[in-house]
């Protein structure tokens, strides 16, 4: 009799043979929909196909099943533990199938063994049963003053959402019993002297079937673009994170939806540099207000503040205004600081008077304040 060669169940399914089971469920469903009969009428290598997919899927899908397979292919059954031959009738030896009976009790292992090759008759078509819907991420610009104070957003997304032609079930109409097998679930297939059952390929061991979904080919999804309104909580910066609960791709089979998770990148502000959640600026003082100390104005996201600056300031110095800096986010009610930072600007000698009065000062501090400095340097 001759034989037939039988594509390699990883390569059938298009998958590595290192596949973890998610990408192999990945792979079946998509098949499973290019190839089935509903969606492909009269179509008999269509049909055949989708009965090789869902072969291989059964088979990948099971862990005990995969190990067998990988261990010796399709030449699994031979490997087995190997009974003693069963009696013959006039008929030749009879093979029915829970798992593989020999008519004897001798044929325990060997029905373990190939049992564990089949579908469950309780199981799904397609074998996979409702999965949470995943999350996504949106990448959007806001400026400085909207991540400070928080704004409310509207955002044009696309996700995957319940298909409202069929609820998200996949199919239409009632179900129906399955004409491939009368409702039965299974079918008989022989090889040589055995003859065995296996789960039906069109209604996946249910014994029945319902049209596909032509609106979302079977999926119970659909893309669809959707606008909604995004709240930005005061105190987000770069990088941050803000969940939208429900708002990823929908579920299959009434499993919940994933979230949506709205990244910020915010603009740089002209004045204001942000570290965390402080605040730093420069403020210019003329030298009279560092040599003898002021009351300056300086600005602050709340508006002018005053800011004491000390007799003696240096140019450089930094001076703290505190919970005058971002809203944390984290921390309700906790704001960071603003750290200003001193510089001085020294007059330009443009008159006679200036001049004057600068060599004057000279005359009065004679100090030179690069004393030390090579004595420092070990110049």
């Amino acid at each position: 009799m001759p034989t037939t060669t039988k594509q390699d169940y990883y390569e059938l399914l298009g998958v590595p043979r290192k596949a973890p089971q998610k990408e192999i469920r990945q792979a079946y469903r998509r098949l499973a929909r290019k190839y089935h009969p509903d969606l492909n009428p009269g179509d008999k290598s269509a049909e055949e196909k989708f009965k090789q997919v869902q072969e291989a899927y059964d088979v990948l899908s099971d862990t005990k099943k995969r190990q067998m397979y990988d261990q010796f292919g399709f030449d699994a059954e031979r490997r087995g533990a190997a009974p003693p031959p069963p009696p013959e009738d006039a008929d030749g030896a009879h093979f029915d199938f829970g798992g593989f009976d020999f008519g004897g009790g001798s044929g325990a292992n060997f029905r373990d063994l190939f049992s564990q090759f089949f579908r469950r008759p309780g199981d799904e078509a397609g074998g996979a049963g409702a999965e949470p819907g995943s999350d996504l991420e949106y990448q959007i610009e806001i400026s400085f003053w909207e991540a400070v104070r928080g704004a409310v957003k509207k955002l044009t997304i696309t996700r995957l959402d319940v298909c409202s032609a069929c609820g998200g079930s996949g199919a239409v109409g009632a179900a129906q019993a399955c004409d491939a097998c009368n409702g039965t679930g299974q079918v008989s297939q022989t090889s040589g002297k055995m003859r065995f059952n296996l789960a039906c390929a069109r209604c996946g061991g249910t014994g029945r079937v319902r049209t596909l979904c032509r609106a979302c080919r079977g999926e119970g999804r659909v893309r669809r673009a959707e606008t909604i309104d995004v709240r930005i909580p005061a105190g987000v910066q770069t990088g941050s994170r803000v969940r939208v609960p429900g708002h990823g791709n929908a579920g299959t089979h009434g499993a919940p939806p994933g979230d949506l998770y709205i990244i910020t990148e915010v603009q740089p502000h002209p004045y204001f540099d942000r570290r965390g959640d402080d605040l730093y600026a420069v403020v210019p003082i003329t030298v009279a207000e560092a040599a003898l100390g002021a009351k300056i104005e300086v600005p602050t996201l709340d508006g002018r503040s005053l800011l004491r600056v000390p007799p003696g300031t240096s140019s450089g110095q930094k001076l703290r205004l505190r919970e005058k800096g971002v809203p944390s986010v984290r921390q309700h009610g906790h704001r960071g600081d603003l750290y200003v930072e001193l510089q001085v600007v020294v007059p330009k000698p443009v008159d006679e008077r200036v001049r004057n009065l600068l060599k004057e000062l000279a005359r009065l501090e004679p100090e030179d304040p690069r004393r030390d400095l090579f004595a420092r340097a070990g110049a």
